[in-house]
């Protein structure tokens, strides 16, 4: 089985209290995990979490409490999860704007429902609503991709993509099998198995230059499965080159901004960081460590060290033959 999403197991933590506080009796927690379709075992964990979620400060009378008799439990203080939500201003405006942007998206299955939300937050919202009126909302011209990558997930069609690698700075026509559309971060991702390199890849809507729908049925081999997110988007394969670099003080936000596998801190250079970071393509790295301006030492691979070495001598030759001003 699976492993359940994030979101997927926000809704159910948030369903949880409101659910438990209608049954001041108490309910069996096999007849809880029936009613939100999973196993015992994951409805314990959800409320393992919860015990330990509630209000600022977090003291004794700030967590949500739970009863366990027997296999039954029971909710004996709710830290407010169950009261109405009163949105603030900048809370209000933000929900709008957001609602609004959302029905900017072209082939938006879900406009009824969305535009009824709308109405509703507005009428609640009262003047944050006027507030949020001024505000201009457009979409990317990147999101037209999404009415038909949407027809060939519903129709279960092949996908044939025009796609920009910014990593490579170049375009590549690939055929894909639709898996799943995400929205992370603002970006619309289509998760799908590429033929190409017979893998399961992310590719960003708005990097897509063309998109066309193909007669050929959508296939994912079995071994196409949906990544969990938990970890974020970027989740190298065990089998990619481990890249090793040391980085100078001024370079020590790299460490942050990448997903690092291993990481210690260095005398040489001083107050530098070691770290160890997996990738497919040794061409990011190399530019990468050419970003830094020599704030990065390349410890391996060594062709790797070699390479940025080259390109380096090659950049300081060309400013060797600049002409001469007159």
């Amino acid at each position: 089985m699976t492993a359940p999403s994030t979101a997927e197991r926000m809704t159910r933590l948030l369903a949880l209290v409101p659910y438990l506080q209608s049954r001041p009796d108490g309910v069996r927690l096999a007849d809880a995990a029936a009613d939100f379709g999973v196993p015992e075992a994951q409805l314990r964990r959800d409320l393992d979490l919860l015990w330990v979620c509630g209000l600022p400060g977090h003291g004794p009378g700030d967590l949500i409490d739970l009863a366990f008799e027997g296999d039954r439990v029971r909710v004996t203080f709710t830290a407010g999860m169950v009261r109405p939500l009163r949105l603030t201003t900048d809370e209000a405006v933000a929900l709008i704007v957001a609602l609004r942007t959302l029905l900017e998206l072209p082939g938006l299955a879900e406009g009824e429902a969305v535009s009824r939300a709308l109405a509703k937050v507005a009428t609640a919202a009262g003047q944050p609503a006027e507030v949020a009126a001024p505000v201009a909302v457009s979409v990317g011209a990147g999101e037209e991709s999404l009415p038909v990558v949407r027809e060939g997930l519903e129709r279960r069609r092949a996908l044939h993509l025009r796609y920009y690698v910014p990593s490579r700075d170049e375009r590549t026509d690939r055929v894909v099998d639709p898996m799943r559309l995400l929205l992370v971060d603002g970006h619309w991702y289509l998760e799908a198995w590429c033929r190409n390199v017979e893998g399961v890849r992310l590719f960003r809507l708005d990097r897509i230059d063309d998109v066309t729908v193909l007669d050929s049925p959508a296939a994912p081999p079995p071994q196409a499965q949906a990544r969990d997110l938990e970890s974020g988007l970027y989740q190298p394969s065990s089998d990619e080159p481990l890249v090793r670099l040391r980085l100078a003080r001024a370079a020590r936000w790299v460490a942050d901004y990448y997903p690092v596998e291993e990481q210690a801190e260095v005398d040489d250079p001083p107050g530098g960081l070691a770290i160890a970071v997996r990738t497919a393509d040794l061409g990011w790295a190399r530019r990468l460590v050419a970003s830094l301006g020599g704030a990065a030492v390349v410890d391996a691979p060594a062709g790797l060290a070699a390479q940025v070495a080259a390109e380096a001598r090659a950049a300081l030759a060309r400013y060797d033959h600049r002409p001469t001003a007159d």
